[in-house]
């Protein structure tokens, strides 16, 4: 479980452009990565219904992202979504339904600080660092 997230510029740049592309719906998708480096984002649909406030994973999207990181030899680093109108930093729901205790949730705030990465656990989030 890697207490930073190794995050490479042009991902970084990719999932800011991604929030960018859709400034009034919450974006969101996978990390995946090798040795705790990301390699590759997976930009799922958000299914929510009020995807203005919250994002919820397409399913079948995410379980298509999980098997190709697996036969890929990957593994999840990250959960991202952003936050267009809100601050860069999980919610009380982010926090609530964070599933996957070894990913980083990673929010992407366009109007705020960019992206920061947090450590889930069930009383709250710390952040983690992110490094180029």
């Amino acid at each position: 479980m890697p207490e930073a997230l190794r995050l490479p510029r042009a991902l970084a740049e990719e999932l800011l452009r991604l929030a960018r592309d859709s400034p009034e719906e919450e974006v969101c998708g996978l990390v995946a990565g090798r040795d705790g480096e990301a390699r590759r984002l997976f930009p799922i649909r958000n299914v929510a219904a009020d995807r203005r406030r919250f994002f919820e994973l397409d399913p079948k999207g995410q379980i298509d992202a999980l098997r190709a990181m697996r036969e890929a030899g990957e593994t999840l680093l990250a959960i991202y979504h952003s936050h267009p109108h809100g601050p860069g930093e999980p919610s009380r729901i982010d926090i609530e339904h964070h599933a996957y205790p070894d990913a980083l949730c990673l929010v992407i705030a366009p109007g705020a600080r960019g992206l920061r990465a947090f450590r889930m656990h069930a009383d709250g989030a710390v952040e983690a660092p992110i490094v180029g």
